[in-house]
């Protein structure tokens, strides 16, 4: 999977299992956009930050614990794809 296959499945992950269906659709996601907070347009919530840990975790055999670090890794799909590149090295 290359890198702009990877940013889809993230994207699709995020918006599947996140319920945003009927807000975004996953090419409408930027790569480097805030996917949590009041200023996101996303707005990803803290149980969307579990749920999509758990699915990445089960998707691509990452682990993120604790709030620090999920926040850090989960703040955008630039992040996500760098935490799971870092694991395959």
């Amino acid at each position: 999977m290359n890198e702009a296959q990877l940013k889809l499945a993230i994207k699709t992950l995020i918006v599947e299992e996140c319920d945003k269906e009927d807000d975004f659709s996953p090419e409408e996601i930027i790569d480097d956009e805030l996917l949590f907070g009041r200023k996101s347009r996303i707005a990803l919530d803290s149980l969307d930050a579990l749920q999509l840990s758990l699915v990445l975790k089960k998707q691509f055999a990452i682990s993120i614990e604790g709030s620090k670090e999920s926040r850090k890794h989960l703040q955008s799909v630039n992040a996500i794809v760098a935490l799971i590149n870092s694991k395959k090295a």
